[in-house]
């Protein structure tokens, strides 16, 4: 099993969480954050004026599946090109995540492994 997390920008989250579906994912969650990367920060008009001020945060969301091994290819893909700038990916568009999860356990009947997710 393993855990694929994607950091994308929140108006593609319909766009991932569809793709995710169609691939065969059957659970996820997400969940809004606030963070820097690569991008850096963005400017934003404030204030009366229009005046511009720079933020050094960008509001992100992460997405996060436990999938068997054999599915991480058509997860990732599926998240690659729902989440990619449709111009023609750039920077901001988000990046994945991929780890090992040892063991998942269903609270409900208390399955262990592949069965639990």
């Amino acid at each position: 099993m393993i855990r694929i997390e994607a950091i994308i920008k929140p108006e593609r989250v319909t766009h991932v969480t569809s793709a995710l579906l169609d691939a065969g994912c059957k659970g996820f969650f997400y969940h809004n954050v606030t963070g820097q990367g690569r991008q850096g920060g963005v400017e934003v008009f404030v204030g009366r004026g229009g005046q511009m001020a720079s933020r050094s945060s960008v509001p992100k969301t992460i997405i996060t599946t436990i999938v068997a091994d054999e599915m991480q290819e058509k997860i990732v893909d599926a998240i690659v090109n729902a989440a990619r700038n449709p111009n023609g990916g750039e920077i901001g568009d988000g990046k994945i995540f991929i780890s090992p999860i040892s063991d998942a356990i269903r609270v409900s009947d208390g399955q262990k492994g592949g069965d639990a997710i």
